[in-house]
């Protein structure tokens, strides 16, 4: 299931591109081996319904609004009766990613906001930094994924 739009809403003001930063080690080019796996554990679900929606960057361009930029982007089951999810992404190349997450309650693949741009269902990012009035920052929801398995933990938030 194509997932489009997937945190457009979490920004409540205009996104400006972030630029690249100093330092960051990209995944590995063509050719090189992956076969690396991150496990994103999602906990602080308000209810089950619905999935788990999680998009992989490899840069600040397009962050986190524009999924056509994305690395990766896909969907997760809910377990029913749980409040925690967990995403699976295999076979990467080992290096950095920004991560960003989710809760789809209903499903139509994006994250649905109120009249006042409010998202109305959850959203987390990596390393659970502290969001305002926009998504977090690129460099600020950088994971290094190493082989052969990297777990992270985000707290969902529901504004």
């Amino acid at each position: 299931m194509k997932i489009s739009h997937l945190l457009s809403a979490v920004s409540l003001l205009p996104i400006f591109a972030v630029p690249a930063m100093p330092g960051i080690v990209q995944p590995a080019a063509a050719g090189t081996p992956a076969g690396c796996t991150l496990r994103i554990h999602v906990d602080g679900l308000r209810n089950s319904n619905g999935n788990l929606g999680s998009v992989l960057f490899t840069s600040a361009d397009g962050w986190p609004d524009d999924t056509k930029k994305a690395f990766r982007v896909g969907p997760a089951p809910i377990p029913p009766g749980t409040r925690k999810a967990t995403a699976v992404w295999e076979n990467l190349p080992p290096g950095n990613y920004g991560v960003a997450v989710i809760h789809d309650e209903n499903s139509n693949a994006r994250l649905d906001k109120n009249f006042l741009g409010i998202p109305k269902e959850g959203f987390g990012f990596a390393n659970n930094p502290h969001v305002g009035w926009g998504p977090a920052p690129f460099k600020d929801a950088l994971v290094q994924v190493g082989c052969p398995e990297t777990g992270i933990t985000i707290h969902m938030l529901y504004k």
